[in-house]
């Protein structure tokens, strides 16, 4: 049996930008225009003293990775929550150019941190479908914005996950799922016989309800949809050799709602 399988991932956290800048015109009356309809203004400081990294940035500075650019993706997605430093830009045709060209290629947006649990459920389906052997999941989040986020303070931060259909050993990919008691879905996750050998990866927003577990792993502050995928691309190597079960949980602040996915080592 087959399946998404864990092949290679990198991360990066707070990188050096070009950091701050002159003024644009058109993207400070882009911006106004975009804000006006909900009573505000964009506050130019703010937007100023960014990092002003693009996407297109944290895909280069993913792809210093070799084991990352040696992929060649059926399919590549990019999620993110939060937009792009520049309106209209499009960086899944650039992702795929940097791997291949032979991609299909699309963005998740407008869904929180839920777009990575979705781009997973999406790859997985491809897979099923004998659509893409190998896929590529960016994961990016450029916090140079044009009014406070209610999370800040955030830190520019993506992840890279490359997964791969084959049934060698190292951590699948087993489902995704969303849920409003982020407490009773982890419970379930520990309800059986491979509990002693799962990992609980909690996102930064995670508060209330999680089980008493002997293996916890928490993200740390700063991230908004990146947390838990940060750590996974970070430690996977290390964790596949200590447990059969990884599950990565996060709660959207925003929305109330948890998502889950759930990567396991064979039938676990």
């Amino acid at each position: 049996m087959t399946a998404l399988a864990l092949r290679a991932a990198t991360a990066v956290r707070a990188p050096a930008g070009p950091g701050p800048g002159e003024d644009d015109p058109a993207l400070l009356a882009y911006f106004t225009d975009l804000l006006a309809p909900f009573g505000q203004k964009p506050d130019q400081d703010l937007h100023r003293d960014g990092a002003h990294l693009h996407h297109r940035d944290l895909v280069d500075l993913l792809l210093t990775d070799p084991a990352v650019a040696a992929a060649r993706p059926e399919l590549a997605i990019v999620a993110h929550a939060l937009p792009d430093l520049a309106p209209f830009t499009a960086t899944a045709p650039y992702l795929t150019a940097r791997l291949g060209g032979r991609a299909t290629n699309f963005a998740l947006t407008e869904q929180g941190l839920a777009a990575p649990f979705t781009a997973l459920r999406i790859a997985a389906a491809y897979e099923r479908a004998g659509r893409a052997g190998e896929v590529a999941i960016a994961v990016l989040e450029q916090t140079t914005l044009p009014t406070p986020h209610p999370l800040a303070p955030l830190t520019d931060s993506a992840a890279l996950l490359v997964l791969r259909a084959d049934a060698g050993p190292g951590p699948r990919f087993a489902g995704a799922h969303s849920t409003d008691d982020a407490g009773r879905a982890l419970a379930a996750r520990l309800d059986g016989p491979d509990a002693d050998d799962t990992l609980l990866v909690l996102g930064p927003h995670v508060a209330d309800g999680v089980p008493d577990h002997p293996a916890v792993h928490r993200a740390g502050p700063g991230s908004y949809c990146t947390g838990v995928w940060l750590e996974l691309a970070r430690h996977w190597q290390d964790w596949q050799h200590t447990h059969r079960r990884i599950v990565l949980c996060d709660t959207d602040p925003r929305t109330g709602r948890t998502h889950l996915a759930v990567f396991a080592d064979g039938g676990a």
